[in-house]
Formats: structure tokens, C-alpha cells, sequence
């Protein structure tokens, strides 16, 4: 089974795919896609769905894991985000790829066992669980991967939406 693990936002969308067969993870690639901070949201938000489809096209997911918004200070960064993450959502059901949605917790959760763990926590134990000869950087492209590990192990589980 291949998931397609995403961390939504506009300027920056984190990515993550991995085979799982079995109890065993191997990574197949990660990065982030990122927007052109000159155009207006309309065109960032256009540009995310045509990367979406590009990376279901070469990649062909089976399922995906996108983590779900959990709090912002910012209203109007928490509404773009919002926006980014209904077209990143829209794009995956036009594709047909099954939907599982997380909290950033339940991702710490399954990849370090504490819910509260920090960004380098969860980098660290990826790069560990994983067998990655590096530490998986930016945050966002880690995250995705978390989200897609975290999927990995509660898919079947009522922990799955």
C-alpha cells in the first residue's frame, strides 16, 4: 500500500509517500510544495491542486493522510491555510484517492508515543523508524511524512476517520 501523507498549508505543503507491506515502512520520497508568494491566493491555491495531481499522477497513491488544522493565532493565515487545505482535499477526491484525516497529536502520537513531542522529536524518530540516512528537513515535508507513518499504523483502527 503506498500513502501520500500531507501537511497542508499555502505557501508551503509538506509531502510524504511511503510503501507499507506488512509491519514494514520504505520510504518512496518527500519535499514541499511550494507557492509563488507574488501571485494572489486564487492563483497559490491553483498551483497547489496542479502540483496535488502531479504527485498522485507519478506516484499513484492508494490511500492518503492529510493532517487536519489545529489552531492558528493568526485568523487570516487559519482561513488561507483552510482554503489551501479544501483544494488539497477536493484534488484527492477528483483523484479518487481515499481521505484519512489526524490532529497534529495523534501524528506525535504514532511516531514518538508522546502527543506533545517537538518538531526535532518527531524528525529524529522518522529518520530512525524509517532507516533514512538523514534526518528529514523542512518541518513541513517531516510532518507529511509523520502523517502518512501515522496512517500507516492506525489504518483498520477507529482511530482513522
Amino acid at each position: 500500500m503506498r500513502i501520500l501523507g500531507i501537511d497542508p498549508g499555502y505557501g508551503r505543503i509538506g509531502y510524504g509517500l511511503l510503501d507499507k507491506t506488512g509491519n514494514k515502512f520504505k520510504t518512496v520520497n518527500y519535499g514541499v510544495i511550494y507557492t509563488d508568494k507574488e501571485l494572489d491566493l486564487p492563483s497559490r491555491l491553483h498551483q497547489i491542486q496542479n502540483s496535488i495531481y502531479e504527485l498522485v499522477n507519478k506516484y499513484e497513491p492508494d490511500e492518503s493522510s492529510v493532517e487536519e488544522l489545529f489552531f492558528f493565532r493568526n485568523v487570516t493565515t487559519a482561513i488561507q491555510v483552510g482554503e489551501a487545505r479544501g483544494v488539497i482535499l477536493v484534488s484527492l477526491v477528483e483523484k479518487n484517492i481515499p481521505i484519512y484525516e489526524y490532529t497534529p497529536f495523534q501524528i506525535k502520537q504514532a511516531v514518538t508515543g508522546y502527543g506533545r513531542a517537538e518538531k526535532g522529536q518527531i524528525q529524529r524518530t522518522l529518520k530512525l523508524l524509517l532507516n533514512l540516512k538523514k534526518t528529514p528537513t523542512p518541518d513541513d515535508a517531516a510532518d507529511a511524512l509523520a502523517a502518512a507513518f501515522c496512517h500507516g499504523n492506525f489504518r483498520g483502527v477507529n482511530f482513522a476517520k
